[in-house]
């Protein structure tokens, strides 16, 4: 009896230290597992769960979805519908963090942004005032893969850290053709080393990727409709502004404003080395086919291009395609010895009509 009676006070003494728990309705844990239907209870649990399943999220209006606390080697998968609710606020509505981190989804899940409640035709120019999407910050040896991603308010995906892989990832913003999306930049790169996108699928109104900053970039296999093309840039004017060791290749631009290009800010400092455009392929670009300029302003381009951030070290191959009749199949604005050391081979547009604006060209490019 001694001892019986000893058992009993131990156990009713775990009951009482034991947690209570939140809501069974927002969490289902075995073991390290978790299943989480409230996204509150998701950014506050996240860092206790080797395996996070998110089950039909709805974000409340205003708050982050954030796992950017996620445990080192931590599992995140996407299951049926991410939503959110609507508020004029900076965002972001979704923000990963952490090491070693898989983020991947479900067979049929999405995450809908519902971007037309925001969606003014002004982007993040002005109206009213709308969240960034997805912050993919501070990753550390981490990929995201296979999500579907669709209507966000503005930029999609905001990357910053080292060897991360962002690998099949489908972007469908084409609502936003009609219904005034703006700035809905796909993918934004900054501040990393080691960033690897393939084959993503993606429908936008604004760049399919634009780099601002970072080295050893890869961006291969992708298909872009609709946007501003494939850029490096805007550089300038921003904490870091340079760009090295990037490769953009097998992959096409349709339908789009622009093909591929790079665009550095007028009257800024930094620097644009050792980029390669390899086998890409534009089909009915309405604007610029490939467009290097120097003079960029947001809100239009001086004409006017300044040397203050160099592009050396340029490779572009095997570009072929078309052009819509009214484009320029080549633009090139460089400032004067701003350019140098390129190489440029395989290039065929057909369409549209030469520039006679193109400025200090570097051989044996051509414009």
């Amino acid at each position: 009896m001694h001892f019986q009676a000893l058992a009993v006070a131990a156990l009713g003494s775990l009951a009482v230290a034991a947690p209570a728990p939140t809501r069974s309705s927002d969490l289902v844990e075995r073991g390290s597992s978790c299943t989480f239907t409230s996204a509150s209870q998701a950014s506050a649990s996240a860092k206790s769960c080797s395996n996070i399943v998110l089950k039909n999220i709805k974000v409340p209006a205003g708050e982050t979805l954030d796992l950017s606390k996620a445990k080192d080697g931590a599992t995140i998968t996407f299951e049926g519908t991410t939503s959110f609710g609507y508020k004029e606020w900076k965002g972001p509505l979704i923000r990963f963090g952490g090491k070693d981190i898989t983020i991947q989804q479900a067979s049929g899940a999405v995450i809908d942004g519902d971007g037309s409640r925001w969606w003014d035709g002004k982007g993040t120019n002005g109206g009213k005032k709308k969240p960034k999407f997805i912050y993919a910050h501070k990753l550390q040896s981490s990929t995201i893969k296979g999500l579907h991603v669709k209507n966000s308010p503005v930029q999609v995906f905001s990357v910053q850290g080292n060897d991360v892989h962002l690998t099949d990832i489908t972007i469908d913003n084409s609502d936003g053709d009609s219904n005034g999306g703006h700035n809905t930049d796909a993918f934004d790169v900054s501040e990393s080393n080691g960033v690897y996108i393939t084959g993503a699928n993606v429908k936008n109104q604004d760049d399919c990727l634009a780099i601002n900053s970072g080295e050893n970039i890869q961006f291969t296999g992708a298909t872009c409709s609709g946007g501003h093309g494939i850029s490096i840039g805007s550089i300038g004017g921003r904490s870091s502004n340079t760009v090295k060791n990037v490769k953009i290749a097998d992959s096409t631009v349709i339908d789009s404003d622009n093909g591929i290009r790079i665009k550095t800010i007028s009257g800024a400092t930094g620097s644009v080395s050792g980029v390669t455009y390899d086998n890409i392929t534009l089909k009915n670009i309405k604007k610029k086919g490939i467009i290097i300029e120097q003079d960029y302003k947001n809100g239009g381009p001086t004409g006017k291009p300044t040397t203050g951030v160099p592009i050396t070290d340029l490779t572009v191959s095997d570009i072929k395609g078309s052009v819509a009749s009214s484009a320029t199949p080549i633009y090139i604005l460089c400032g004067k010895g701003a350019c140098s050391d390129w190489s440029w081979s395989g290039v065929s547009l057909s369409g549209g009509k030469s520039s006679s604006k193109c400025q200090n060209v570097p051989s044996p490019a051509a414009c």
